[in-house]
């Protein structure tokens, strides 16, 4: 099925009202997973014509989106990666967990953005940071949707490392989101160091309820998701 090529258009539009120069795309990858990191990219793509097929990245087969992940590290004006831990999300609340990865993936960034787009509804980033949100905006804005491809990748190429040291789980090929290998393997051997131990799966686990946390007010607080 053919999908719109995203565009430029919402980078056009913060330069010309906001004067900003230096405009990231940013996109996260493993929010809804129960074990692993929460990864987030910064891309900055400037306004180039970005390579042939690009859009959100779970729009794209795994084979065509590694391949265009290699293209597009090459081809963005630069990029960065940001992840918080199982640890980190457990302590902080997914909300909070997010916008660290998003903080430490934009300053590793070459150069300081001046304004950010931010997919989805929810601005998780905030001050200092000049923000704009867009829904689907890792299919309609070209820096968002590189950012998509390329965290999508690095993650799934972190999970798969993850695979070969718990065969049981199968995260070469679930990257740690719920699948009945997963579901199986938790029944039987419990969590992972790597699993988020807050998470209201450990409720339908009685061997390991006793390794649950407490999850962080703040997530609940905030409501964002």
């Amino acid at each position: 099925m053919p999908y719109e090529p995203p565009t430029h258009r919402v980078e056009r539009s913060l330069r010309a009202t906001t004067g900003a120069r230096v405009v990231a795309g940013i996109d996260e990858v493993g929010r809804g997973a129960w074990a692993g990191p929460v990864t987030v990219c910064a891309a900055v793509t400037g306004l180039r014509r970005p390579p042939d097929g690009l859009t959100d990245s779970k729009l794209i087969g795994p084979a065509r989106r590694t391949e265009l992940a290699g293209r597009l590290t090459d081809w963005v004006t630069a990029h960065a990666l940001g992840h918080s831990s199982p640890e980190e999300i457990d302590e902080l609340g997914m909300t909070a967990a997010l916008r660290l990865a998003a903080v430490r993936a934009l300053e590793a960034l070459p150069v300081r953005p001046d304004a950010v787009i931010l997919d989805g509804r929810h601005d998780y980033l905030g001050a200092p940071w000049r923000v704009r949100t867009v829904i689907k905006g890792d299919r309609s804005c070209v820096p968002v949707a590189a950012a998509s491809v390329i965290a999508k990748v690095h993650r799934d190429t972190r999970m798969a490392e993850l695979g070969s040291e718990y065969t049981e789980f199968g995260f070469d090929r679930n990257a740690g989101y719920p699948s009945p290998v997963h579901r199986a393997a938790l029944e039987e051997l419990g969590p992972t160091p790597h699993h988020r131990l807050s998470w209201s799966y450990l409720d339908a686990l009685p061997r390991w309820r006793h390794l649950k946390r407490a999850r962080a007010e703040r997530t609940e607080q905030i409501g964002l998701f």
